[in-house]
């Protein structure tokens, strides 16, 4: 009941929300003494609050129209170029006077859209030609496509890197670097000429057993039945995926935000602020990130369950016990695409050494095809996102790249 539980509070919460939606319409009339009056200023705040209280379950844009190619502004067009029932692979096009290193990014499945990662693909997309898994949200996929676990994840990257071809790269964002090396290793290990020239993970939980932080401990200290109780949940009938189980992203975004909930109040003090007091750009900002933060997918139970059993709990990669589909997934059969492992000096989610913990896994490659880069003073978020990972990561990750395209 408790995704249903949820939508009722929501549909509760509706015409209250469109009262204040109206209001704030009537306040932001053209006249001078609305604008001016400190009163008016404040209950347009108010109004404005309610109105952006809640949650949104729809993919926001990426907003990503051109891109500076050399001393040229390019274009960049949204293409599917391949559409499956669980996820996009989502192409953006551009034209260039020269071909450019071809890269899959492997968004995480952690109850936010892949539009999280839009800063990384635009710094991306200068030098590289990219590609990214736009996960759909669990409560659109009717129960007729099948369940979505950890091997269909594997699998879904193994099959976009074949759409894309052989000579591509890719790079895997904090909870898909597992998936990735599975997906590698199975693919070295078969001879597919698709398998990636390189791979990067960032700040990936390899090996959660190494300096486990407040996030690991929480996914070992209790056991699955507890999990499958009270995590998940069913999609309400309205919607295509009505009875499908789903961990929702309600949940996971409860759990983000528990961890920082005084930064998070701060902020929408701020912004009330910001708002009442006319200062438009910094309320921009702050509801641009906020209205990201607050687009949530559903994930598939099975997909969720088996994470957490396998990579948090079981620690089955490590240990070698790691099965894709029955077979057992040996990362020693990767001889032929470099690795490049990067991980924050602050993280709080994916703890220093853990990613790293791959180079001990693909022991064949050569020692020139391996690299690890520290990244001083950044925490989760910064390995892949802000200006250190503009101007410190993004250069050691385009120099593997293009040293081994």
């Amino acid at each position: 009941m408790m995704y249903q539980a949820y939508q009722a509070q929501s549909d509760l919460m509706a015409p209250v929300k469109a009262f204040a939606r109206l209001a704030l319409e009537i306040l932001r009339l053209p006249y001078p003494v609305f604008s001016e009056n400190a009163l008016v200023r404040n209950l347009s705040a108010a109004y404005e609050m309610i109105d952006r209280a809640g949650l949104t379950h729809t993919r926001p844009p990426f907003k990503l129209k051109d891109i500076l190619v050399g001393n040229e502004q390019a274009p960049i067009v949204e293409e599917a170029a391949l559409v499956l029932p669980f996820a996009t692979l989502l192409h953006f096009t551009k034209d260039t006077a020269a071909p450019q290193p071809r890269v899959l990014v492997v968004a995480p499945l952690s109850g936010h859209f892949s539009t999280l990662l839009r800063s990384t693909v635009q710094t991306l997309l200068a030098d590289h030609d990219v590609y990214i898994t736009d996960w759909h949200n669990a409560r659109d996929v009717s129960l007729e496509e099948g369940v979505f676990g950890f091997d269909e994840y594997v699998a879904h990257v193994i099959r976009f890197l074949e759409h894309i071809g052989p000579g591509a790269h890719v790079v895997a964002v904090c909870q898909p670097c597992v998936q990735v090396m599975v997906a590698a290793s199975i693919m070295a290990e078969d001879s597919n000429p698709a398998q990636p020239a390189s791979m990067t993970l960032m700040a990936g939980p390899i090996d959660t057993r190494i300096s486990p932080t407040k996030v690991n401990t929480l996914a070992k200290e209790k056991p699955m039945a507890w999990f499958e109780k009270n995590l998940i949940g069913r999609v309400p009938l309205r919607y295509k995926g009505a009875r499908r189980r789903v961990y929702p992203g309600f949940i996971q975004l409860s759990a983000f935000m528990a961890m920082n909930m005084e930064r998070h109040v701060k902020a929408h003090v701020e912004l009330f602020h910001n708002l009442a007091g006319g200062e438009k750009d910094k309320a921009i900002q702050t509801k641009a990130f906020y209205d990201e933060y607050f687009a949530v997918l559903d994930m598939p139970a099975e997909f969720y369950l088996e994470t957490v059993q396998w990579v948090f709990q079981e620690h089955l990669l490590p240990l070698g016990e790691m099965q894709f589909r029955g077979r057992k997934v040996d990362p020693r059969a990767i001889r032929k695409t470099a690795l490049l492992t990067i991980e924050g000096e602050r993280d709080d989610i994916c703890a220093v050494g853990q990613t790293m913990a791959a180079h001990d896994l693909a022991t064949s490659l050569k020692p020139f095809r391996k690299r690890h880069h520290l990244q001083a003073a950044v925490g989760h978020y910064g390995v892949f996102s802000g200006k250190r990972w503009e101007n410190q990561v993004y250069p050691i990750l385009r120099s593997v790249i293009q040293q081994n395209d």
